[in-house]
């Protein structure tokens, strides 16, 4: 049997389950207010407290997390980054280089070297490169040569820079002043003048340049002597505070059997330099003793000498000088050359035409130097050539002739019969002596107490 609940009853219990419902559904003002709260604070706690939990654990930070884009600071959106880079690409010239290679070696075209070769007439500047020159190419990223750089050394060299307005390269010549510092050194012989110098760290070149000084009033084959002593006051030059090479000797001596020798650097107004000693008289004679630095004589001149293969009375009109292969010569005085081919037993000959009726000859030279030719003017002491084989020589030496009037003479007699190369005009002996006193004192002291130090006993 089925129990039935009053209609009423029903009604009413329904609604109040509706009630029921609604306020279950729709949370209070205040719990939500609270609720929101707590959860502020709990994702704060969560932060700070999970984060050596894996999944909380931030990133490793990288590269991209400093970048600043346009969307955050868009006033940066204008400013490149970078800026633009562009570098210079250096070429040391080496023996069998040319120009074409090296344009090619840095991504130029033929085109482009044409281009600055023609640009203008200082361009052709870049026909005359040698080894041990420096090309430094300026390319940015447009492919385009904004300046090549022609160093021929740290103090001398030629700058090419891109005239967009006419699309060629404009020339300038670069020159930069080194400084000078004055180094003295002392030396003495033992062995032989080179050596003596390179037991005192004097480079071979201001060695080489004292023995030309005094190649007028020493004969460096024959006079120097086992305890001869010298002394040099030379520049070495310094660029940007980096040693870039050796100077002029400003001051040197050379005491030789007991005789001292002492020279001077001096410029007149003309820009002329030379050597000279205390009272003005030139260091510089008409010829130098020899025209080599190394050597020793081989054979001397002899009009009577009897040839060791044919055994018959044949002058030999010169002197030989034994030397290295490839030993500088040098010309023994001013003149113009008249030869410098080969011809037959002399091998490659250079003949020097000098003023007075002199002529010099030099023969077996395995080279000449560069420029060297007929009709070039020379200065004395210039290379000339190198020692050699060529012709009918059995070992590398130099044959040494000096012409007088078109007759032979012994070049190393004849010598002092000449006159002297001119000395201090009277004139200007009050420039001179203005100019060289300071240095000569302070020359003087020098020697005066390096060498008094070095002839002190030691100490036992």
């Amino acid at each position: 049997m089925v129990s039935h609940y009053p209609r009423g009853h029903l009604i009413i219990a329904g609604a109040l389950c509706s009630l029921v419902l609604v306020l279950l559904i729709l949370p209070l003002g205040g719990a939500d207010e609270e609720a929101n709260g707590r959860t502020e604070i709990i994702l704060d706690i969560d932060l700070e407290q999970n984060v050596d939990t894996e999944q909380d654990q931030p990133d490793a930070l990288t590269l991209s997390d400093f970048v600043i884009t346009a969307e955050v600071a868009p006033q940066a959106a204008t400013q490149p980054i970078l800026e633009d880079v562009t570098l210079w690409q250096n070429i040391e010239v080496k023996s069998g280089d040319n120009l074409s290679t090296i344009f090619s070696k840095v991504g130029l075209s033929d085109q482009d070297l044409f281009r600055v070769l023609n640009s203008s007439d200082e361009a052709k500047v870049l026909n005359q490169v040698y080894p041990g020159y420096q090309l430094d190419f300026l390319i940015p990223p447009e492919g385009e040569l904004a300046q090549l750089r022609l160093l021929k050394s740290p103090l001398e060299g030629f700058l090419f820079t891109l005239n967009n307005n006419n699309n060629n390269y404009d020339v300038e010549s670069i020159l930069n002043f080194p400084q000078l510092r004055p180094t003295f050194k002392v030396g003495s012989i033992a062995d032989s003048l080179f050596m003596a110098g390179q037991r005192e760290q004097i480079p071979a070149v201001t060695i080489m340049e004292m023995a030309n000084i005094f190649g007028g009033v020493i004969d460096f084959i024959l006079d120097p002597r086992a305890g001869d002593d010298f002394s040099i006051l030379y520049d070495e030059k310094y660029l940007d505070g980096e040693f870039i090479g050796h100077g002029d000797i400003l001051a040197t001596q050379y005491t030789n059997q007991g005789k001292t020798f002492i020279a001077v650097r001096y410029s007149n107004e003309e820009g002329e330099t030379g050597y000279y000693n205390a009272e003005g008289e030139s260091m510089r004679k008409a010829f130098l003793r020899s025209p080599l630095d190394v050597f020793r004589i081989s054979s001397n001149f002899n009009p009577s000498r009897r040839h060791p293969i044919l055994n018959t009375i044949r002058a030999h009109k010169g002197t030989d000088y034994a030397a290295p292969r490839g030993t500088p010569i040098r010309a023994t005085s001013d003149g113009q050359v008249t030869r410098a081919s080969r011809n037959g037993s002399f091998g490659n000959l250079v003949i020097v035409k000098h003023a007075g009726g002199f002529e010099t000859k030099y023969a077996h030279l395995s080279k000449y130097a560069n420029g060297v030719k007929k009709g070039k003017r020379v200065r004395q002491g210039d290379i000339i050539g190198y020692v050699g084989t060529t012709g009918s020589a059995t070992g590398p030496h130099l044959h040494y002739e000096f012409l007088m009037g078109g007759v032979h003479q012994n070049p190393r007699t004849i010598i002092d019969k000449l006159p002297k190369a001119e000395s201090i005009d009277p004139t200007e002996m009050d420039s001179f002596r203005m100019q060289t006193a300071d240095l000569l004192k302070r020359f003087s002291d020098m020697n005066s107490t390096t060498f008094i130090t070095l002839n002190q006993p030691s100490a036992d």
